[in-house]
Order: structure tokens, then sequence, then C-alpha cells
């Protein structure tokens, strides 16, 4: 008898995914609610487990096939496999030389991997992503297997490397390649895509704008250096940067209610949506993009919680993990660009929130403190706001409210 293996529900307002990679290959064993392939929504990775266990057989859908939920994606067969069964079609691009508008683009068959079942999310992803066949890599994980960096390490090693040039047909006017000159082309994952076209909307449809400061973190700073062994140790988390900036940006949120609101609603009935609790959606960089996760209830989080969240979903983010629910929601943003050593930038809202605020690196600055010239560690903060719905004096008012409690933490502690 066979089972069918469809297209799970994949969330509110998710209604198809883009077949990733097959866990399994026709012929081989499948365990019950072992994954056997994953599937890449606008948001998230999500592995299919198998419904029963036995054989897999067909697979109806290829890597790189857009499906429904609901869609047919494989079947699987009591004892021995289904006669005939095949693998899908590869589909890994491989180099390819400047081409007439008339030739396809050169496609070299991906290397099947008899370990992939072996492999974790976050190294799958990886593997996908740089093109590497995990076959071909020596593994410096527990018992041999492979990690994330054995990956990028291969794949800056095969860059690195010669790559094979094809060679234009001798009847093209059309120049032979420049050695050296290689080009690589990558269909953008579901992901990237759905990035690319929220970042769009959200330059087309509202008005932003930007306004800068700067903060002096010396406080915050000696305060993480005095309590951080002891925080730790209690905690079981190391105290950071996030948490409060988290707290300082609750306060902004409830003095300012613009920054935490929406605007929802069709053209023409739009209505604005006030929250009266705190979702900030924490920027997180995952092996196929950004990501940001909710981090909810912050209003009523302690600093310890609120570090404990952004940990593990950093953590999830990484094995590629995350779920649809991890991703709902939201009502303001943190970007904490610093990590990647930017100094500046003006960061764009995640719609269809009104306000995102970015942190960029510490660096000592010479400032006036008293008459005197010191020297301070110094951060530029950015808020990007809707001007929709949040006029110029309160978002500069919220970011001040912001840099004022990350000066003087004590405001933290007694709400001000």
């Amino acid at each position: 008898m066979s089972i069918e293996v469809k297209v799970p529900t994949l969330g509110e307002s998710v209604s198809e995914a883009t077949v990733g990679q097959w866990l399994k290959k026709p012929g081989e064993a499948v365990a019950l609610d072992e994954p056997i392939v994953s599937l890449e929504t606008d948001k998230v990775a999500v592995e299919v487990p198998a419904p029963a266990a036995g054989v897999l057989g067909a697979l109806v859908a290829n890597e790189g096939d857009t499906v429904s939920v609901g869609a047919l994606l494989a079947l699987i067969e009591d004892g021995v496999a289904a006669a005939g069964a095949q693998a899908p079609a590869p589909r890994t691009e491989a180099p390819v030389a400047p081409a007439s508008a008339s030739e396809a683009p050169a496609v070299a068959p991906a290397a099947a991997s008899s370990e992939a079942t072996a492999l974790s999310p976050a190294v799958r992803r990886a593997v996908l992503e740089y093109g590497i066949d995990p076959s071909t890599v020596k593994g410096t994980g527990k018992d041999g297997r492979l990690t994330k960096e054995d990956v990028m390490t291969a794949a800056a090693a095969k860059q690195a490397s010669p790559a094979p040039v094809a060679t234009a047909p001798a009847s093209a006017a059309i120049a032979a390649p420049v050695a050296g000159r290689n080009e690589e082309r990558v269909k953008m994952t579901r992901l990237r895509q759905t990035i690319a076209k929220r970042l769009k909307s959200a330059q087309e449809t509202a008005a932003l704008l930007t306004t800068f400061n700067d903060v002096d973190m010396t406080a915050v700073m000696e305060a993480r250096v005095k309590y951080k062994d002891v925080f730790e140790k209690k905690h079981g988390v190391k105290l950071g940067l996030m948490s409060f900036f988290a707290k300082a940006s609750v306060l902004a949120l409830k003095d300012i209610p613009s920054v935490n609101a929406q605007i929802q609603g069709p053209e023409g009935a739009q209505e604005i949506v006030y929250f009266d609790y705190v979702d900030i959606s924490v920027a997180v960089s995952a092996p196929n993009g950004l990501v940001v996760p909710v981090v909810r209830d912050v209003d009523k989080m302690s600093f310890a919680d609120i570090e404990k969240s952004i940990a593990d979903y950093g953590k999830k983010a990484r094995d590629g993990a995350l779920t649809m629910a991890d991703m709902a929601g939201g009502t303001f943003t943190i970007s904490n660009g610093g990590v990647f050593g930017g100094l500046m930038s003006t960061p764009i809202i995640n719609p269809p929130q009104s306000a995102v605020l970015g942190l960029h690196r510490i660096e000592d600055r010479p400032v006036v403190r008293n008459g005197e010239i010191v020297i301070r560690p110094m951060m530029y903060i950015a808020l990007s706001y809707d001007h929709r719905i949040i006029d110029g004096r309160e978002a500069v008012t919220a970011l001040k409210t912001i840099k004022e409690a990350i000066e003087d933490p004590t405001r933290l502690l007694i709400d001000l």
C-alpha cells in the first residue's frame, strides 16, 4: 500500500513553498516522523516528516519546484521500493560563460550524498547555498560529522581554485571568457525573494525617514563588566546589549504610542492600530538570509528572560529550526549592525511595522563632558520610521528616550 506525502499547512497566509532538498532518495528506508524533504517558504525552511514507516517510492516534486499546500510530494511504499523509482533531476547550477540569448545556461548535476540524513539543517542549507558535495569534505565535528564551518571552508577553497570555464561555440560571435573572470548563476531562494519583495514594498509604500543620535555606552558597559559573571552564574546566559536596548525601547514605545502602532486595512479604508503590548522583532543572521523572530511581551520580561529568548532564537536560526510561529507578529524591530562592524546605517522598517531601531558598533571617540574633552565609548543609533503615522517630533523624542535610558540605566528600573 502506498502512503502519500503531502505539503503540510505552512502557517497563516502561506499557501506555497519551494522544494529545497530531498533528504532521502527513492529506495531508501524511512522511519515514522523522520524528515524526508525540506521546503522553503517565504519566511522559514520547513522539514516534512514521513507520515509512516516504509520505503521512499516515487518522487512527484523535484528540488526547486513550487508546490502548494496539500500538493503530493512523494509516495512511501510498504516493504521494498517501487520499481523504477527515480530521483528528481538535480538543479544545482555551475559557473557558466556568457551565452547568447538563444543559448540556455549550462547546468552541472549536483552530486548526491549518501550522508545527507546525517547533516544538521544548518549544514544542509550551507551545502545547498555554496554548492558543495558533502561527500568530498572531511568533517571535523563529533564522530566525523560535517559542521557549517567545514562547508564554508570548502566553499572558500573552491572559490579560490580556478573554476572550469565553458567555451562558447566557434560560430558564436562572442569573445571567449578571460581566465580568472568566471560567473556563477545561483537561483534566488524563496526566502531571499521574499526579503527583496518586502523591503522594496516598504520603500514604495511607506514614507520612510531616519533620525539619528549617539549614545554614551559607559554606564551600560560598566554594568556588564561588574555583573556579567554573577548574571551568567544565576541565569545561565550572558548579559548582552540587546536586553538594555529592548528595555529602553519599551520605555520609548510606551511614551510614544505611534511608534508601537501599524497602519492596517485596504487603501481608502485604513486604520491605525495601537498596541498595548510590545513584541520586538530581533534581526538575526541565518544561513539563507536575515530573519526576524519575535520576542513577545518584552514589556513584561526581565533582562534574563530577554537574553534567553534572543539566545534561543539565535541558535534556532543557525540550525534552520525557526518556525512560522517564531516569525509571526511583531510591533517593533531592533537590528544590530554593529556586530558586523557597521558605523552608521539607515535601517528599513519591517512591514507592517512602523519603526525600526538600528544599533551600530561601539568605538572610543572624544566628547565634551563638563567643559572637558574626554574619551568615551560611543555608539550611533538610528530610528527609521513611517512618516505616514509617526511625526518627526515623535520619532526624535522616542530615540532621545532610548538614548537617555541607555546612558542612565537606572531609568530602566524605575520606569522613567
